[in-house]
């Protein structure tokens, strides 16, 4: 018995080996074959410490902005640590701040963030993306279906998506979002 039951071991593995050997002639991945290009606005996601810099507190009672104090306080403060950083400036009570505040916070920062402007976090990442963009060599592009990965881990704004997809329109044969295995068709060159 024992030996009938490790003859047939030896048969099926036999066969199996024969099954996958076979198989592995006739797999063929057609997305590596193919001539799709993959851009994944992740990988230009830039390094740095993105923070929000709220001028509230500069103010009198968090609304009013007093020249003398103000200036004060812009003086005193370590604009060193903000060094390497994208900071997006902002207030976050009502108060009406004058144009030459924020001016003269920015060019406070100029000599260490990296990117300074007027907004919250998502219009920060939206403007480093547009400037990443604009600056992107497509002609890597140019007559090849291009597919925008979309899942990412990093925050990459919805509005680069668009930026990048009005970029590549001219020259892309296609441009399709999502993964190679499973892509949503939004443009095709006729």
């Amino acid at each position: 018995m024992d030996s009938r039951f490790n003859e047939r071991r030896s048969e099926i593995r036999t066969r199996n080996a024969i099954i996958l050997f076979v198989m592995a002639e006739e797999i063929i991945n057609r997305v590596a074959n193919s001539k799709l290009v993959t851009v994944d606005l992740e990988d230009y996601y830039p390094e740095g410490q993105r923070v929000i810099f709220d001028i509230k507190d500069w103010l009198y009672e968090g609304f009013v902005l007093r020249e003398k104090e103000f200036r004060a306080q812009v003086k005193a403060y370590n604009w060193a640590q903000h060094q390497g950083q994208y900071v997006a400036l902002t207030c976050s009570t009502d108060a009406i701040v004058p144009a030459w505040a924020y001016m003269l916070i920015t060019i406070q920062l100029e000599p260490f963030a990296k990117r300074t402007l007027l907004g919250d976090l998502e219009t920060l990442e939206t403007a480093i993306y547009q400037d990443i963009i604009a600056n992107l060599d497509i002609t890597m592009f140019k007559d090849k279906p291009v597919i925008v990965k979309g899942c990412s881990k990093k925050p990459v704004p919805n509005n680069a998506y668009l930026m990048l997809s009005s970029k590549l329109k001219p020259v892309a044969k296609s441009i399709l979002f999502g993964e190679a295995c499973s892509s949503v068709p939004l443009f095709k060159n006729k």
